[in-house]
Formats: C-alpha cells, sequence, structure tokens
C-alpha cells in the first residue's frame, strides 16, 4: 500500500506533509500512514488524535508515525497513544536518514531549539495543483504571548538563495505556473544567512533567475518586518502577486502589546496604504484572534473596525484558545460564549467585506489561473468559477459576470 499522510495545520505543513511522503518512499515505506500535526490551537491537537485513533482501527497493523508542531510540544502525550508506532522531532522529519533509520528508536524529539540549518527538503507540486507551494524559511524568533510555534519549529532558519531558486526553477519544470513562497515567518528570511538577502531580495532573484514562472505569490508575511526591497518589488515586478496576507491578529493597541506584537494599529493601516499606492489594486488577507485574554467589547470593536480601515478582503478568524506554558493562558480570560460571538461578527464582518469586493470586480477582465475542479484563481488571489473549456494550468482571460458571495463566475472575454 501506498504511503498515506494525514496533514493537520497550516499550509507549510502540507507542504512538509509531501516532502515526507517522498523521503518515506524513497527509503522503501509503503504499508504505513504519516500524520503531520498542528500545535497552533487545542482543536488541532484533538482533531490530530482523533485521526491518529481512526487510522489504527481502519488499519489494524499498519504503523502511525507522528511528527508536527503537536508532537514536538507534547511529546509524551502522543508517545501514551498505544496506536502510535513511532514519534518522529520535527526537524528529523524532513532529513532522509530518519526515514532511512525508522523504527530503531520509537520516541525521537529533536533538540529542536538548537538546530541551525533549514531543510531542504524534496519539494513537488501536490496532486492535481497547478501551483506549487515552496518552504523557505522555518521557525521563529518571536515570542507571541499566545503561540507555542517557536518551541515546535526552533529558531528562524532560511533556505540558502541558491537551493531556493534551484527549486522554483525544478518546480517550474515539472508544470506548475506559479509558485508559493511559505515558512513560519516568512519576512524574517534571510537574517540567519551570511548572504546578505532578505525576503524582498530572493523574490527579485527568483524572477530574475527564472524568467519561465508565471507567477510568484507569497504566503503569510508579518507587516512590520517587510523590507525595502520587497515593497520595491510589489512595485515593480508584475509576476510578484498582487495579494499579501498579514499576521495582524488584533486592532487594538493595549490588547497588540499583550500579544507581545511588534506593530500597532496605526502601523498596520500605514502598510497597507503605503501597498496600495505602490501597488494600486493589491488585494489583503489577515489573521485575527477574537477573545484574546483580558479583550473588552470596546478593544474588540477595535478589531472590527480594522477590518474595513485596512480594507481586508480574505479573514482567517481564530477564536482565541489558550496553549499550556504561554503567558496568554495565565492572563485573565473572556468568557467562552463571548469568543465565540465575537468570532462570528468578524467572520461576518470578512464575509460581507468579500461581498463589496466581488461586486466591484464584476464586470471587469481577469488574468486566472486554472485549476482542478472547475476553479481558478485571479492574480488578487480571489477564486473563479471557470467557463467550459479552460484547461487545468491554463492561464486565460475570463469576464468576470457575477459571483455568489464567495466565488466569481468567469466566461471567455
Amino acid at each position: 500500500m501506498p504511503v498515506e499522510v494525514l496533514s493537520f495545520g497550516c499550509r507549510l505543513n502540507a507542504v512538509e506533509s509531501e516532502s515526507m511522503r517522498l523521503l518515506a518512499e524513497a527509503a522503501g515505506h509503503r504499508d504505513l500512514t504519516l500524520v503531520n500535526t498542528c500545535a497552533v490551537t487545542q482543536e488541532a491537537g484533538r482533531q490530530a488524535r482523533k485521526a491518529i485513533r481512526a487510522a489504527a482501527r481502519a488499519a489494524p497493523g499498519r504503523p502511525v508515525v507522528v511528527t508536527g508542531c503537536g508532537a514536538q510540544v507534547e511529546t509524551r502525550a502522543y508517545a501514551a497513544m498505544p496506536e502510535v508506532a513511532a514519534v518522529v522531532g520535527n526537524d528529523a522529519k524532513l532529513r532522509a536518514d530518519t526515514w532511512d533509520r525508522l523504527g530503531a528508536e520509537r520516541v525521537r524529539p529533536d533538540a529542536i531549539m538548537a538546530v541551525r540549518a533549514a531543510p531542504v527538503a524534496p519539494v513537488a507540486r501536490m496532486a492535481g495543483r497547478t501551483r506549487a507551494f515552496l518552504p523557505v524559511q522555518t521557525g521563529c524568533d518571536h515570542r507571541c504571548t499566545f503561540c507555542v510555534i517557536p518551541f515546535g519549529r526552533g529558531p528562524s532558519r532560511s533556505v540558502p538563495l541558491a537551493p531556493a531558486i534551484a527549486q522554483v526553477r525544478a518546480l517550474v519544470e515539472d508544470g506548475a505556473r506559479e509558485v508559493v513562497l511559505t515558512g513560519v515567518d516568512l519576512t524574517a528570511y534571510g537574517r540567519d544567512l551570511a548572504e546578505g538577502t532578505g525576503l524582498g531580495g530572493l523574490v527579485k532573484a527568483i524572477l530574475r533567475a527564472v524568467p519561465e514562472l508565471d507567477r510568484l505569490r507569497l504566503s503569510s508575511i508579518d507587516s512590520v518586518e517587510a523590507d525595502a526591497d520587497l515593497l520595491d518589488a510589489l512595485a515593480t515586478e508584475a509576476r510578484l502577486m498582487p495579494h499579501l496576507h498579514l499576521s495582524l491578529q488584533a486592532g487594538d493597541d493595549l490588547i497588540l502589546k499583550r500579544m507581545k506584537r511588534r506593530h500597532g494599529r496605526a502601523d498596520a493601516i500605514r502598510f497597507c496604504e503605503t501597498v496600495r499606492r505602490l501597488r494600486p489594486g493589491t488585494v489583503f488577507g489577515a489573521d485575527l484572534i477574537a477573545g484574546f485574554p483580558t479583550e473588552t467589547e470596546a478593544q474588540f470593536a477595535r478589531t472590527l473596525d480594522l477590518v474595513a480601515e485596512c480594507g481586508l478582503t480574505h479573514l482567517h478568524v481564530f477564536p482565541y484558545s489558550p496553549r499550556p506554558d504561554t503567558p496568554a493562558a495565565r492572563m485573565p480570560p473572556v468568557p467562552p460564549e463571548a469568543i465565540r460571538a465575537r468570532a462570528a461578527r468578524l467572520r461576518e464582518a470578512g464575509a460581507e467585506a468579500l461581498a463589496r469586493h466581488l461586486d466591484a470586480q464584476v464586470g471587469r477582465t481577469a488574468r486566472v489561473l486554472a485549476e482542478q475542479g472547475g476553479i481558478g484563481r485571479t492574480e488578487a488571489f480571489l477564486a473563479v468559477r471557470l467557463p467550459e473549456g479552460v484547461a487545468p494550468g491554463t492561464i486565460a482571460d475570463l469576464a468576470l459576470t457575477g459571483h455568489d458571495g464567495r466565488v466569481l463566475t468567469g466566461a471567455v472575454a
């Protein structure tokens, strides 16, 4: 049987899961289930443990190997599960020798905080995708009070320029029309390298070295860390897509301070204004947390207002979930019913903002990258329902004729 991978959490985890599959199969493993866990919320851990038990019931005797951020920060809890054959550290999972020696140790956690080099793992397009995701950074040097990810990923580490460019070229040769650069703290790219190249320099180098790449996109970034080269690339490089997803988390300065974020409300608004001036039409998404400890209704209202003030279109809303051993978990909590209500209001504001933005697109023409399933993406990452005859992998100019609140309808222009 082929290696089965169950991936939880972020896009980076999904990409690394595919790399693990390749490494495990190259080492000769076949009848194996890999579970790549997440530690962002308690719910993510609950879902992973549920999936582990279900996998063991579905295929008795088939080994279940667990790794990822959840397994790194809660090693004992996962190791105590009788369904788990092995626990692999979050750095070791992307090293070929780990899979060559799988089974030598049942529990093999990493000394993750001592790791100093980013893995250069094999990458491949995920099945059916015309977009490919490339990890160029992992780990985080910040200590947001709600987050355990630095202890699951270790310090910030970057893939050097030459192998990153080589991987982009390989993905394009494999048929990718768009490459998405991803990481844990993507805008920290390069700070640990002697090359002196930041994220903006990496973007420019990729576009210069791989002219056959149609589109380059960034995953989530921390706006306060965006360097001058990145802003210049947004202004001058048409192949760098005009869509940015921002790690904002809140819109109230005191809550941001208690989160130990590195920006204030005014910084977020000013960044969006600057980028729109440099690259008109840029679309912004954001991560926002509802119900952070001590958050009052007035403080939440400032986060709600930020949706309009920054012109946010794509929201990822997280109801606050306490993580053990984080400073935020010791702060006075917001009642659970208030957290749920605030998250619902944020999602509603996001849906309304998206619908308004889609309204403004109707009657225009957009370049759309067709994917599987009859859906494509504009340069600004808006989803478009494709007309008949547009094959996956095609970049087509489509007339935008309507929408259903989430997805535009495209017609041959």
